[in-house]
This record gives C-alpha cells, structure tokens and sequence, in this order.
C-alpha cells in the first residue's frame, strides 16, 4: 500500500506573525514573488515522516510493502510543464511495486484532529482556463475611439458569476466559475486595449462541466460581439473528481475512528477544492481523508493560514493504522498498533 504527502508551497505573503513564518521568496510565472506553505503541504510531510519513522522501526512486523510518496507540484506544475500525480503515473514511480491502495490526507479547518470524508465523489473536478482579450487603446478622455478591455473584463466577470449563480442546478451537484486572475493597464489615464484573465471551474458532474463550458463559450461570444473585442479562450489543465473507493472507505472507517476517536465523520459535504491525487486512481483504489487543524483557522490559501500542531500526531497515527490494518485484511487491528 501506499501514503502519500504533498510538498509545495505557494506564492503567498505570510502574515501569520509566527516566529518561523516564511520570508522566502522566489520566481513564479516570471515574477518574484514571496512563499508561503499556505496549504499545509510542510504538515503532510512532516506526518508522512513520522510515520515512516514508526513504521520503520517494525519492518520486521508489517505483513507488507509500505510506499511513501512525497510528491511535488500538487498545486499545479509552472504552465507549459508536466508535473504532479499525473507525471508520477506516467513515469511508473508507482509500478514497482505496485500497490494494492492508495490513501492521503489534506489538513483543513475544522475541529482538531477530526478526520473526514465521504464515500465516492469527495473533491471536485478542477479546469484551469486563461483567456486574451483585445480591444483597442485610446486616451482615458476619450473612450469612444477605443475598444474598453477594462469594461469587456467587468462584463466577463459578472457573466461568469451569473452562469453559476442563475443558470445551473447546483442542488444536483454543486458547481464554481470563479475568475483567479486579471491583468490589464498600464496608467490611470489610459483606456487599456488588452488583458489576460485566469480562473478555474469546479465540477462534479460531466454533463454540468460540458453544459457549463457551452455557456461560457455563448457569453464570451455575446461580449465580443457587443464591445467589438477579441476573446480567445484556452483550457489548460485538468483534474479529474477525487472521489473514495466505497469498498475501501468502509473497510478503513474502523481505523481512522481508532486514531482520531470521536472526531470522525464518513458523511462529509462535497469539497470545491480540486486535488491531483486523483490521479493515483488510475493505479489503485484510492482514500482521501481531511485532517482538522482548528474550527477557527484561516482558510487554505489565506495569508493567515496556520495549523495547531496538536493534530499532528492523529495525522501520523492515521497513517500508521492505515498502513498496519490495510496490511492485515483492512479491517484487523494488530496488536502491535495499539
């Protein structure tokens, strides 16, 4: 079987006011920029490595192969490269030997040391998009011989909002457009001709994601057409649903309940944010859990995100058990783990 950490950290200003907090800096996207672990990759790793002490020191009794992967690149590889879960598939780093099942853990807010889940589809599907619009520059006095890239991004912007606010079922199965990124002007007076725009779409269904890229082809269409701009659409990356093999996530409830005891919950709502751990599937069934780091934390991805290292040790005893009664049929609690 095989545990898996992930590694990256992101480009965030860390303003935590820990004593350690981050003040790294490096280049990301052609920009200097500063680093933070705003998603608790170093946590994963620092569990991963704890387990791996443990379970090395009784080699001699485990009824098995344990594969550690600590992996890079959860947060996306740089754009044009390959990278993450999906170049480990391709490269075969997990053929030999080929596990049997896969589990990972993500720290998230919530009550510390809970770990939750839910059978089946448990993350959503994730698709990073960029866009170039050209309009026309003119003079900031005088809009009407240019073409607005400025009011074309706000027309996109709340088309988009209105796509997924007004014009899908999301009591079917929930769904985000969210635009990430805008880049455009150079001067306050200056009606900018041109922008780039990013932004992800979160799904869980495929006929919502098709339907939902329809319609965003249809809007894009309509503003064009109305401002006189060109728009040009590009769909550059993919991750596919994290979803819990049903078998696998029954069997292993007993020994996440033994090591996080009453903050268990198999019945988690479904989570927007995306994971490539996803594409471990395509290798072995797989188990993706949430580990609590505090109700009251900032979210991922914040500035402010810090994690009450009182979890740690249920991070590093889930994996431990994980691996022991994975090992032992999924289902024993071997004395030596208790």
């Amino acid at each position: 079987m095989a545990l898996r950490a992930d590694m990256d950290a992101l480009p965030v200003a860390e303003q935590t006011g820990l004593p350690f907090a981050s003040k790294a800096t490096a280049t990301f996207a052609g920009r200097n920029v500063p680093v933070m672990h705003a998603c608790g990759h170093d946590a994963h790793v620092a569990m991963l490595m704890g387990a791996a002490e443990i379970l090395a020191g009784m080699k001699d009794r485990i009824a098995g192969t344990v594969v550690l992967v600590f992996q890079p690149a959860e947060e996306g590889p740089p754009v044009g490269e390959k990278g993450g879960a999906p170049l480990m598939v391709a490269e075969r780093a997990l053929a030999a030997p080929k596990p049997d099942a896969i589990f990972g853990l993500h720290v998230f807010p919530g009550e510390v040391g809970s770990l939750v889940w839910r059978s089946g589809p448990f993350m959503a599907g994730s698709d990073t998009w960029e866009m170039t619009v050209t309009g026309r520059q003119t003079h900031g006095a005088m809009p009407w011989n240019g073409v607005d890239a400025a009011s074309v991004s706000a027309s996109i912007v709340q088309a988009f909002n209105q796509i997924a606010a007004r014009q899908l079922n999301v009591a079917h199965a929930p769904t985000v457009l969210t635009v990430g990124e805008i880049r455009l002007g150079t001067r306050h007076n200056i009606i900018p001709g041109t922008f780039e725009m990013t932004g992800t779409l979160r799904t869980f269904d495929p006929a919502m994601r098709t339907d939902v890229m329809a319609r965003i082809d249809g809007a894009l269409k309509a503003i064009g057409a109305q401002y006189g701009a060109g728009i040009a659409l590009r769909w550059v990356g993919r991750n596919a649903v994290t979803a819990n093999d049903p078998a696998l996530a029954r069997a292993m409830e007993p020994t996440l309940a033994r090591a996080a005891g009453a903050g268990v919950r198999g019945d988690a709502d479904y989570v927007m944010g995306a994971e490539d751990f996803s594409a471990f599937a395509a290798v072995a069934p797989t188990m993706f859990y949430h580990l609590g780091i505090g109700a009251d934390a900032a979210p991922n991805h914040s500035p402010q995100f810090t994690v009450d290292e009182a979890a740690l040790p249920v991070g590093v005893r889930a994996h431990v058990l994980t691996a022991l009664d994975f090992l032992n049929g999924a289902g024993a609690a071997p004395a030596q783990a208790k």
